[in-house]
Formats: structure tokens, C-alpha cells, sequence
């Protein structure tokens, strides 16, 4: 039997969480508990044999993994209810936005292994970013967690200085994802696709450039020289999209979405 795990918080990231544990087959159904305030909301979950309770403190104890889900502005309070039933001996792991590791440590009010992690959505079907740091964890911990995250996508160890940036590139990214697949598609659908069709080319086209990238650890550069040719249909769309703003506007984007969070 592995560890058991609890994920306070039944929202979109925390049930992505849940499944891609299950998918991954990292954590038996028996072995995951996800809480919420209305559970009606798990039902999927609780159908796949997954504990789902409104009971915070009750999960808390049975397990040893405890993965805080959570809204920002719940923080304190939640902690506040379950930090009689931490203890050294259990990790406690926030994947909320902005949660420093020093206020969990104030909240929780006693030493233990605690870690931030930064996911994104993708973890549902196994394809995470996932930025993590620590504070008082042993080796062992930090490889658990690692391997936790692992399973459901790629792991990267960061200062925890950089984890609004992380937050930004890695979970906000996925959003900028979608949004250049939605005008790909709609493009696509203006020289003459149907909508679905376009949908799947310019799907699988951002999934196997990624990939290359990825597998080869080639600069995006290096993979775009081998399809602008002298003259050809390539350069001439880059070029138009450059005129327009195109690179200067993700990147203006980006750093928009950074100081937003800096400064909330």
C-alpha cells in the first residue's frame, strides 16, 4: 500500500490532480482522499473509489501526503482547521497561487517538510509543467515529490523567488496555448476547413512542435529554419505576423500577467 493522500480542495486543479494519479497509476483509488465543501461536485471521482469528504481535519489525519488545493484567500483558514493533525512526519504540499512558504510555516505553526508546487491543468491527462521548492525536507521527501509530479508530466526545481514567474509561463501559459490553437483554427477555418478539422490540424501541429523541442532539445529557431525556405509561403506568414505584433504581443502579455501577480 502506498502513501496515503489528501487533496484539500475539489476544484478544477485538485480533481486534475486526483485523476492524473490515477491515470498515471502513482496512487490507487483507496489511497486518495479529495475534500469539498459540496461533494456532490466529486461524484466521478468518489465513483472511481476515490474518498471525496467536507471533512478537512478527518482527511488530514488519515493521510500522509496532504496536497492544499485551494483558493488563495482560503489559505489561512484552512490550515488553521487541520495544523492539529500535521506533524513532522507528514508533507504538506501547496499548489495554490501566491502561498508562500514562509506564511504555510506561520499558519502550520510547527516544523515539517513543506513544499510549493506549481502545476497546470494539463496534469489531468499526464502532461504537466510542474516548478517546485521546499523547505525542511529531507531527500527522501524532495524525491517523493519529485516522483509524485513526475508521473503526471515534466518536473523542474526552482527558487521558490521564481515561482510567480513559474506560475506565469507554466500554468497561465496553457491559457496563451489555447489561445493561439483558437485563431489557428480560425484561420484554418478561413481558407476553407471545417471547424473540426481545423481543430485537429492545428492541435496536433502544437503537439508535435512542442515535441520536437522536447525530444531533441533544439532552440525554436533551429526548428523554424527548416521550414522557411528562400521565398517561400512560411517566411511570408512569420513576416506578417512579426509586423503585426506578434511575438512583442505574447511576450508584452506575459509580463503583464507577471506584474499582476507581483503586485496582488
Amino acid at each position: 500500500m502506498g502513501k496515503k493522500i489528501a487533496i484539500i480542495g475539489g476544484g478544477n486543479l485538485g480533481t486534475a490532480i486526483a485523476e492524473g494519479l490515477l491515470k498515471s497509476k502513482f496512487s490507487k483509488p483507496a489511497e486518495l482522499t479529495v475534500t469539498k465543501r459540496n461533494t456532490s461536485t466529486l461524484a466521478d471521482l468518489e465513483k472511481k473509489g476515490v474518498g471525496v469528504s467536507s471533512d478537512n481535519s478527518a482527511a488530514t489525519k488519515k493521510s500522509d501526503i496532504i496536497i492544499l488545493a485551494v483558493k488563495p484567500w482560503q489559505v489561512a483558514d484552512v490550515l488553521e482547521g487541520v495544523k492539529k493533525e500535521l506533524n513532522s512526519r507528514k508533507l504538506l504540499i501547496s499548489v495554490v497561487t501566491g502561498s508562500m512558504i514562509i506564511d504555510m510555516a506561520e499558519a502550520v505553526g510547527k516544523k515539517m517538510p513543506l513544499f510549493r508546487a506549481m502545476p497546470n491543468t494539463a496534469i489531468a491527462i499526464q502532461q504537466s509543467m510542474t516548478c517546485i521548492c521546499s523547505q525542511d525536507a529531507s531527500t527522501a521527501d524532495i524525491k517523493y515529490v519529485n516522483e509524485l509530479f513526475s508521473c503526471v508530466g515534466k518536473v523542474v526545481t526552482i527558487d521558490e523567488k521564481l515561482m510567480d514567474a513559474a506560475t506565469i509561463l507554466g500554468a497561465c501559459g496553457t491559457a496563451y496555448a489555447m489561445r493561439y490553437i483558437r485563431a489557428n483554427i480560425q484561420g484554418g477555418i478561413e481558407i476553407g476547413f471545417d471547424a473540426a478539422t481545423a481543430s485537429l490540424i492545428a492541435a496536433q501541429t502544437v503537439k508535435g512542435a512542442a515535441e520536437l523541442l522536447l525530444e531533441k532539445g533544439s532552440h525554436p529557431e533551429q526548428e523554424i529554419d527548416k521550414v522557411t525556405t528562400p521565398k517561400g509561403c512560411t517566411i511570408a506568414g512569420l513576416n506578417e505576423m512579426e509586423h503585426r505584433g506578434f511575438s512583442s504581443s505574447l511576450i508584452r502579455g506575459i509580463v503583464a500577467s507577471y506584474n499582476k501577480i507581483a503586485k496582488d
